[in-house]
């Protein structure tokens, strides 16, 4: 079951980031993130009540830091879907796999030392971080026009910001938080993030039509994210060729992603983008292999 639990929690993404680029042609970065933090915390909030998780924690900073890093990823993801194809957008989140394996054995190595017995994984990291550098050029190249390069840009810097609030997601997960709880105060600091950052630029003119886009896109962030810890929990924890196919599920979003653009934004990717795309796929799944067996324990990533 795990695996369709991870196939539906893709789906789900894909169908929040389709109504982010519908909203967005009404509503500011700012304000998607605000709508969809305040939607989500008033859903984890009835989950940890149906859990029986206490939403109390003595972990505020670290909850802040997770929010911060969380909430500027969040917002160069939602104005990379705005303006680029929602497969493309897509596939350059996804790059924070390879981000995650990168800071992950960075720090192993910090720590490495020739009387410890573990081998090296440089060689076959440095391989796979190629690969997916190969991927966003191919990717970017034919798929972008001039006034979409800096769109790409900040959906490249997104998985960046992504892979370092999936760290701080790991550590609040080893310091034993909830995942119900640590999802809620992240949903808290974008309601807290977004309303800032709309202080400062301003809000959007009110659209009713566009507007009905905003309750799904909380609503389906948190049944997403619901189903990836479903996807994760029922491995039983395990480490193994299970966890690897569940972690690998996720570039189905992709595929997702791909065939909603083309239905309903009439999206078209070359044979040069989808060559990027499964470099991109192929390098996530490398990364997530070694990220899985040098980080134990490790949650599932948010979207």
């Amino acid at each position: 079951m795990q695996a369709f639990w991870m196939i539906i929690a893709s789906l789900l993404f894909t169908l929040m980031g389709v109504c982010i680029k519908f909203a967005a042609t009404a509503f500011t970065s700012a304000e998607l993130i605000f709508y969809r933090g305040l939607i989500g915390a008033i859903l984890m909030w009835g989950f940890a009540r149906i859990e029986g998780v206490s939403l109390r924690t003595r972990m505020l900073p670290m909850h802040a830091w997770r929010s911060v890093i969380g909430v500027v990823a969040l917002g160069m993801w939602f104005y990379a879907i705005a303006y680029l194809p929602l497969a493309t957008a897509n596939s350059l989140n996804y790059m924070s796999s390879i981000w995650i394996a990168v800071f992950v054995v960075a720090g192993t190595l910090l720590t490495w030392t020739p009387q410890s017995g573990r081998p090296l994984a440089q060689a076959t990291l440095i391989l796979s971080v190629l690969a997916g550098f190969a991927g966003v050029v191919l990717l970017l190249q034919p798929e972008l026009s001039s006034d979409q390069l800096f769109a790409g840009v900040i959906g490249f810097l997104s998985s960046i910001a992504a892979a370092l609030a999936y760290l701080q997601v790991a550590a609040l997960s080893k310091a034993g938080e909830p995942e119900s709880r640590t999802v809620f105060y992240f949903a808290l600091g974008c309601v807290v993030g977004g309303a800032v950052w709309m202080a400062m630029t301003g809000v959007s003119p009110w659209s009713w039509r566009q507007s009905v886009w905003l309750l799904p896109i909380g609503m389906l962030a948190a049944l997403g994210q619901w189903c990836m810890t479903r996807a994760y929990g029922d491995t039983g924890g395990a480490h193994g060729s299970a966890t690897l196919v569940v972690a690998n599920l996720q570039y189905s979003g992709i595929l997702f992603s791909a065939a909603f653009g083309y239905l309903l934004f009439d999206d078209r990717i070359t044979l040069m983008g989808w060559s990027g795309i499964a470099l991109i796929i192929a390098s996530g799944i490398v990364s997530t292999i070694i990220r899985i067996r040098s980080f134990a324990g490790s949650p599932g990533e948010e979207r």
